[in-house]
């Protein structure tokens, strides 16, 4: 199979929530924006095509706001599985039940994606009374419905005291997967970050508990980058590799874009990033734009340049520049 090439689409703004930390909202007026399934269907075609022109196998996470709640969302999918795309579902459990997930399995939805941010309390002030035993109550439906069940959580100050207490009822929950990522801050929510030693000794926390449940039935997704510099510091990890190739760290240029409900695209969605608009302009002609190059500058990364870590790590540049306004900014909590 060719590598896969990436696609985070997001079909509606349309959304059960209003989170606290949510990237959409934040700042901005709450419009319910969507294309029509038509535009959908060209935007398909073209990354389709794209994927083809780049030998790349093709990927989609659906996503918005809440994907289910896109007027047209089950022809959209069934546009998917016409075109044997298969697709995961970055969303909320309000609108999923067993019969909903049985027909997601039948369209070739693989995993579904949904948020716990914390302990009951803290998750729900932050996203919705009630979420927080909503979402834990919806992973049996996709686990039966053969659908990989997957819990991410945004790490900030308001919950990084909570999230190694969440794990033991991950696991109970019998939860297929498990990530954190870090929150990206607004002009107005800088206080909400954690700072690199805060960030260090939560990573040691979450290590030792993710050791203490590695065969309980739930994988420990290291997501963040910083994780290669945490397991490097402790012999974990091989830098021993061909110096002139880029391994790992942020994808954003290389394997992935994102399109938004209104058709425009982004490099990055966790910062504003905005390189083209669709079906406007072809995917393929901004992923090879000067645009999108502004975005994968690797001797840009001021503090990572010199670090052995450079071609694996690099931080979270979404965050620093969340944080500064500068892409290729220190990430704001990287310890070393």
């Amino acid at each position: 199979m060719n590598p896969y090439f990436a696609l985070q689409w997001h079909v509606t703004e349309k959304c059960d929530q209003r989170c606290k930390h949510c990237y959409i909202y934040n700042g901005k007026s709450m419009v319910n924006s969507e294309l029509p399934i038509e535009e959908l269907e060209k935007i398909l075609k073209d990354f389709l095509h794209c994927c083809e022109l780049m030998e790349k196998t093709p990927m989609i996470s659906v996503t918005g706001g809440d994907p289910l709640l896109y007027s047209q969302i089950w022809k959209f999918l069934e546009l998917l599985h016409e075109n044997s795309v298969e697709f995961s579902i970055l969303g909320n459990p309000f609108h999923l039940n067993d019969k909903i997930a049985i027909r997601l399995k039948e369209l070739g939805c693989y995993n579904y994606q949904m948020s716990l941010d914390g302990l009951r309390e803290t998750h729900d002030f932050i996203r919705k009374k009630g979420s927080f035993d909503a979402t834990l109550n919806k992973i049996e439906c996709l686990n039966q419905a053969g659908i990989c069940s997957t819990i991410m959580t945004t790490v900030s100050k308001s919950n990084i005291n909570e999230i190694v207490e969440l794990v033991p009822i991950i696991v109970e929950a019998k939860v297929k997967n498990f990530a954190f990522a870090r929150y990206c801050p607004s002009e107005d929510d800088k206080q909400n970050m954690v700072t690199p030693e805060e960030y260090k000794d939560f990573m040691e926390n979450m290590w030792n508990v993710f050791e203490k449940y590695k065969d309980c039935g739930t994988r420990f997704s290291l997501k963040d980058h910083l994780w290669k510099l945490f397991l490097y510091e402790r012999g974990l990890f091989d830098t021993s590799y061909d110096q002139d190739i880029i391994f790992d760290g942020c994808h954003c240029g290389i394997t992935h874009m994102t399109v938004l409900s209104n058709g425009d695209v982004y490099a990055c969605r966790r910062c504003e990033s905005l390189i083209g608009k669709v079906p406007e302009q072809s995917l393929y002609d901004i992923f090879f734009s000067q645009q999108l190059d502004e975005y994968r500058q690797f001797d840009k990364f001021r503090k990572c340049i010199n670090c052995e870590l450079q071609r694996f790590c690099r931080g979270c540049p979404a965050v620093a520049k969340c944080a500064t306004g500068d892409f290729y900014a220190p990430d704001p909590q990287c310890w070393k």
